[in-house]
């Protein structure tokens, strides 16, 4: 029963950092390393020694999958540790199902931020410049990151919400069936 809990956890952690996201633009801390806490004690007491690897796999496979962006100012380090808390929660192969479905829904919601704001143009200039600082490793321009306060911002804790809430509602599907 505990293990069946755990996507309910998770998706529960998703939405209030959704929600402070939305409204506050923040993802507390308060929230985020309780949650992983709690994501690394139920994991180790449902599963022992494989509970606990798994549930380190997914904190740090969630940390190092966005730590690159959060480094260049392109997402928030409450977005950051939201990743490794649900990684905790979840695991790491699940993380990775939440992380795709969140990018995606990031993306969508971007493009229509920025057909919507008229800027496109702009916004694949700036593409280009992340994706050099990427494969440069360095901050570069401080223009395009989050410090820049005339530039679109799309709240990826808001995105990460959806696609948990979604996760967890096809398995609790897959459950019911």
């Amino acid at each position: 029963m505990l293990k069946q809990s755990i996507p309910l956890l998770a998706g529960i952690v998703a939405v209030i950092a959704g929600v402070t996201d939305w409204r506050w633009r923040r993802i507390p801390n308060w929230l985020t390393v309780p949650a992983a806490a709690i994501g690394l004690a139920v994991n180790i007491s449902i599963s022992g020694w494989p509970g606990i690897k798994s549930s380190l796999a997914g904190l740090g496979l969630g940390l190092l999958i966005l730590f690159p962006f959060v480094v260049i100012r392109a997402l928030g380090a409450g977005d950051w540790k939201l990743a490794g808390a649900i990684g905790a929660l979840l695991g790491p192969s699940q993380l990775l199902l939440v992380l795709a479905g969140s990018v995606l829904i990031a993306g969508i919601t971007a493009m229509a931020l920025v057909i919507y704001k008229g800027r496109f143009v702009g916004t694949l200039r700036n593409i280009g410049i992340i994706l050099r600082r990427l494969l440069t490793g360095h901050p570069g321009d401080p223009s395009v990151s989050l410090d820049n306060p005339d530039s679109l911002k799309v709240p990826f804790g808001v995105a990460m919400a959806l696609a948990v809430v979604l996760f967890v509602g096809q398995r609790i599907a897959q459950q019911v069936s």
